[in-house]
C-alpha cells in the first residue's frame, strides 16, 4: 500500500543546499547524465508485462529481496512509499518503507545508479509493530525546509500516526521514532506537504485515513495547516462535502463537481477524532489511500490535490462507498486551504461501461504535471465484476484530456513458471515515484511490487532482523524495486 513525492536535495556537511536541479519548475527536461547506467542490478527478473501502449518504455530490476550484492541487508517484506536524495558527492539516497516488517530501510546507490548500501533507520521497536504504508519527501527545493521523510503508521500497531524521519539520521538510533502528533491518529495511509508555492508562508500537509469500517464509509481526508516549517502547532482539518443531497461517497457521480470545504477538528486520538469527524459531517470514504498533488509552476497546479480511494465489498456499504475504487480531484481555495473549494471524482470504477471499469482496488498514486498514475492492490472483486479479473495494473490518466491507458500488469504466469509465487496470491503495484531531476535522467520512474505469495523454498523469511527482530513471526513473502524510462510526465 503505499507515494512518494520524490525528493531533491543535496549533502552539505549537515545542511542541504543548492547544487540541485530545478528544471521541474521550468519546464525543461534535465540535462542527461552520463554517469547514470540505467539496468538490470537483481538476479530476479523483470515480472511485470508492458501493453502494446508503452511497448518502448524501459524496465529494468533494481533490486528485491533474494538479492545478496548489498552485504548484511535484506529488502523486506511488503515496500511500500519512497523518495529519493541526491548527495553532494554523486551518490544518491533511497527511504523506502518497508511495511510488513514495520520498518523503514534507506539504500545507498552509487553515481551510476547501483544499489551498494542498505540499513534500517527506523525499525519494528520504534513503529511499534506498525506497518509504515506510503511515504513522501520534504525537501529544500519543493518545501522551503528539509529533508524529512513522512509515513504513514496503519495496521498492525498502536502507533496509528503520522511519523517524521531524517533521512540522514544514525542508523543506530533506528528504535527511536519522531511522530507528528498535532497531525492526530488516524489509519494512517499517507501524509504529503504540499509546495511552498502553493499557500506562502503556510506547511499544509494531507492525510489520508485508511479506515476500513464495514458499515460506514469511515476513510477521511485530514489537512494539518501550520506556519512554514512548523509541523507541530498547527491546526487540523477535515474534508466536508457542502453541496446539497451528498451524504455518502457514492452520492458525488463521475465528472461532476461538488462545493466543499474543511471543518476544523480538536481531537487526536483515533477514535475521538473519528467520532468528531463524523459530529461535524467530514465525507467518509471507502478507504481513503494514496494522495498527490499536481506539478509544474503554477499555483493552481500545485493547489490541485489527487486522491485514490481503493474500495470495499461489504454489504453494509453497497450505495454508500465504492466496490471497485475511484480517483478523486480536490481544487482547493485560490486565498485559503480550508475555505470553499470543489471535489470531483475523475475516475468511478464502479460504473458500469465507464472508462474505469476495469479498475480492481486502485490503491496508490503519483501525479505529475500532466499526468496520474495509478497504482493497483486488487481485493478480490472479480466475482462480481468481470472487467476486474486481472492482475494488478499500472495506469496512467491523462490530467488535461481525461484518458486512461493501462501501461502495465504484474506478469504472475511468468512469475509461477519461474518460481516466484503463484498465480493466486495477487501482487500489488506500489512506491512509485518520479526521479527524473533526482538523477538527471527524463521521463525515470521508481516503482515496487509487494509479491504476495512469494516466499524462500527453504521458509526463511525475507526479513532482515534489523527491521524487525521477531524473524520467526515475520511476513515471508519478498519485493522488487524496479526502474521505469520512458514514461511521460
Amino acid at each position: 500500500m503505499k507515494n512518494h513525492l520524490l525528493a531533491v536535495a543535496c549533502l552539505a556537511t549537515t545542511v542541504f543546499l543548492a547544487s540541485c536541479n530545478l528544471d521541474d519548475n521550468t519546464g525543461t527536461p534535465p540535462s542527461p547524465n552520463k554517469k547514470i547506467e540505467l539496468k538490470n542490478h537483481s538476479i530476479s527478473p523483470v515480472l511485470v508485462k508492458k501493453t502494446s501502449e508503452f511497448s518502448n518504455i524501459e524496465i529494468y530490476n533494481l533490486l528485491s529481496s533474494e538479492d545478496t550484492y548489498i552485504p548484511n541487508f535484506t529488502y523486506g517484506s511488503m515496500a511500500d512509499g519512497a523518495g529519493l536524495l541526491k548527495n553532494r558527492n554523486g551518490s544518491y539516497t533511497l527511504i523506502n518503507n518497508i511495511e510488513a516488517d514495520y520498518s523503514i530501510a534507506r539504500i545507498t546507490l552509487d553515481e551510476t545508479f547501483k544499489p551498494i548500501k542498505g540499513e534500517h533507520i527506523l525499525n519494528a521497536i520504534a513503529t511499534a509493530n506498525t506497518a509504515q504504508c506510503s511515504g513522501s519527501m520534504i525537501t529544500l527545493e519543493e518545501h522551503g525546509f528539509g529533508p524529512l521523510y513522512l509515513s504513514g503508521g496503519e495496521w498492525g500497531g498502536s502507533s496509528k500516526g503520522v511519523f517524521a524521519t531524517d533521512p540522514y539520521k544514525d542508523a543506530g538510533a533506528a528504535s527511536a521514532p519522531r511522530m507528528l502528533t498535532a497531525m492526530g491518529q488516524w489509519s494512517t495511509e499517507n501524509a504529503v506537504a504540499l509546495n511552498k508555492r502553493a499557500y506562502p508562508g503556510k506547511t499544509i500537509v494531507f492525510i489520508g485515513d485508511d479506515n476500513s469500517n464495514n458499515e460506514v464509509p469511515s476513510g477521511q481526508l485530514g489537512m494539518y495547516v501550520g506556519d512554514h516549517g512548523d509541523l507541530e502547532g498547527g491546526k487540523l482539518y477535515g474534508l466536508k462535502v457542502t453541496a446539497p443531497d451528498v451524504t455518502y461517497e457514492m452520492d458525488m457521480e463521475e465528472g461532476v463537481s461538488y462545493s466543499m470545504e474543511f471543518v476544523e477538528l480538536l481531537e487526536k486520538d483515533i477514535d475521538l477524532l473519528d467520532a468528531e469527524a463524523k459530529e461535524k459531517g467530514v465525507m467518509g470514504f471507502s478507504r481513503l489511500e494514496d494522495i498527490d498533488w499536481r506539478r509544474g509552476y503554477s499555483r493552481n497546479n500545485n493547489r490541485e490535490v489527487y486522491f485514490a480511494v481503493t474500495g470495499r465489498d461489504k454489504p453494509g456499504l453497497i450505495g454508500k462507498g465504492t466496490r471497485s475504487g475511484r480517483i478523486y480531484k480536490v481544487e482547493l481555495n485560490s486565498s485559503t486551504p480550508y475555505g470553499s473549494g470543489k471535489i470531483t471524482c475523475v475516475l468511478d470504477g464502479d460504473k458500469v461501461g465507464g472508462k474505469a471499469e476495469a479498475f480492481h482496488s486502485p490503491d496508490n498514486i503519483l501525479v505529475t504535471e500532466n499526468y496520474a498514475y495509478i497504482q493497483e492492490d486488487p481485493n478480490g472483486i472479480q466475482d462480481f465484476k468481470p472487467a476486474a479479473d486481472h492482475y494488478s495494473r499500472l495506469y496512467q490518466y491523462n490530467l488535461n484530456t481525461g484518458e486512461l491507458k493501462v501501461v502495465l500488469e504484474c506478469d504472475q504466469v511468468k512469475a509461477a513458471a519461474a518460481g516466484y509465487g503463484n498465480e493466486n496470491g495477487i501482487w500489488e503495484i506500489t512506491g512509485m515515484i518520479d526521479i527524473s531531476d533526482v538523477i538527471d535522467v527524463d521521463k525515470t520512474f521508481l516503482m515496487i511490487t509487494q509479491n504476495h505469495g512469494w516466499e524462500r523454498t527453504d521458509g526463511v523469511p525475507f526479513t532482515d532482523p534489523t527491521a524487525n527482530p521477531d524473524v520467526a513471526n515475520s511476513r515471508k513473502e519478498g519485493s522488487m524495486l524496479y526502474i521505469i524510462k520512458g514514461l511521460e510526465r
